[in-house]
C-alpha cells in the first residue's frame, strides 16, 4: 500500500443533508468532524506508507476510523461495515453516500504499519489527544486513553471475534457433517450460544469483561475438541478442516493452568509464543 498525500475531503453536500435529517442530535462521529475538522494531514504517515505505487486508502481517514472504532467498541469487521453503511461515519470521513468502503483487513494492516514505524505515539496520538481534550473520547474507568491502549483494546476485540468465529465454524461444520454425533455429544447450550455470528454480539467494553468472555470461549473450545478426540468419536471428525483450524487457533490463543483446569487467554509477553506454530491467525 502506498500513499498520495491529500487533504481530508470536505463533507459531501448530499451526505450532509441526509445525515442532518437522520440525526437531529449529531452523533459522536458527526461531532468529531464538526468540532475538529482535519486534525492532521496524510503527510504525517509518509514514513509508513511511502508515496510510490498504486495509491491506497488515506491513512488520515484510517486513523479516524480506528478512533471511532475504539469509541464504539467495534471489531475491524464491524468498523468496516460502519464505513460502508453508516451515514454519520461517511459524514465524518468526507465520503459520498455511495462510497463502497474497504475490506476490514485494511485496518489491521494500518495498525501494523503504525507499530512497525513507531507512529502510533506520534501522528495517531495527535488525533487522540484532540478528541480527549474536546471530551469526545473518554478513558473507560481508570484506564488511560492513549494510542497504545486504544490499539490494544481494538486488537483484543478482534481476537475475541476470531476465536468466537473459529469455534462457531467448527460447531457448524460438525453439525452438518455428523448431525447425530453432534446432537449426542455437543452441549445444546453451546450450540445456542454460538448460533449468531460474533460480529452480531455486543462485546464487553472493559478488559476484565473481554478476558472473561475469552476464557468462556476457550473453555467451550477445549470441551468441543475433547469430545472430538476422546477416542470413541469417529476419527474423521478430527480431519474436518474447521476442526483442525480450531485446534491450531486454540494452541495459538490459549494456555492451560498448571492443573490443566484453568483456561487462560494467551499473553505473548507472559506466556510466550507457541513454538513452531503458524501465526497467521493472530490479529494485530
Amino acid at each position: 500500500m502506498s500513499m498520495r498525500p491529500r487533504p481530508l475531503p470536505e463533507v459531501d453536500v448530499q451526505t450532509a443533508v441526509v445525515a442532518r435529517a437522520a440525526f437531529r442530535k449529531p452523533t459522536l462521529a458527526m461531532r468529531v468532524r464538526d468540532e475538529l475538522g482535519e486534525v492532521f494531514t496524510d503527510e504525517a504517515f509518509v514514513d509508513a506508507f511511502g508515496v510510490r505505487g498504486r495509491p491506497g486508502i488515506s491513512p488520515g481517514q484510517l486513523a479516524m476510523v480506528t478512533v471511532l472504532q475504539f469509541a464504539e467498541n467495534l471489531t475491524d469487521r464491524q468498523a468496516a461495515d460502519a464505513v460502508r453503511g453508516r451515514i454519520d461515519w461517511k459524514y465524518c470521513l468526507g465520503l459520498v453516500l455511495t462510497d463502497p468502503g474497504f475490506d476490514f483487513s485494511v485496518l489491521s494492516q494500518f495498525r501494523t504499519r503504525l507499530v512497525t514505524h513507531d507512529l502510533q505515539g506520534v501522528a495517531f496520538q495527535t488525533l487522540l489527544d484532540r478528541l480527549v481534550e474536546q471530551g469526545l473520547v473518554k478513558a473507560r474507568g481508570r484506564l488511560r486513553t492513549d494510542a497504545t491502549y486504544v490499539m490494544a483494546a481494538v486488537r483484543d476485540l478482534n481476537r475475541l471475534e476470531m476465536v468466537g468465529e473459529t469455534l462457531r465454524a467448527a460447531l457448524e461444520a460438525l453439525t452438518v457433517a455428523a448431525p447425530r454425533w453432534a446432537a449426542e455429544h455437543v452441549d445444546a447450550a453451546m450450540v445456542r450460544r454460538y448460533g449468531a455470528r460474533i460480529d452480531e454480539w455486543r462485546l464487553p467494553k472493559d478488559q476484565p469483561g473481554r478476558r472473561k468472555l475469552a476464557a468462556q470461549v476457550g473453555t467451550d473450545g477445549y470441551q468441543l475438541l475433547a469430545a472430538v478426540f476422546d477416542g470413541q468419536a469417529p476419527p474423521w471428525l478430527g480431519e474436518i478442516s474447521a476442526v483442525e483450524v480450531l485446534r491450531q487457533v486454540w494452541i495459538q490463543q490459549y494456555v492451560r493452568g498448571e492443573a490443566g483446569r484453568e483456561v487462560i487467554w494467551r499473553d505473548a509477553d507472559i506466556d510466550g509464543e507457541p513454538a513452531g506454530q503458524n501465526q497467521d491467525h493472530l490479529p494485530v
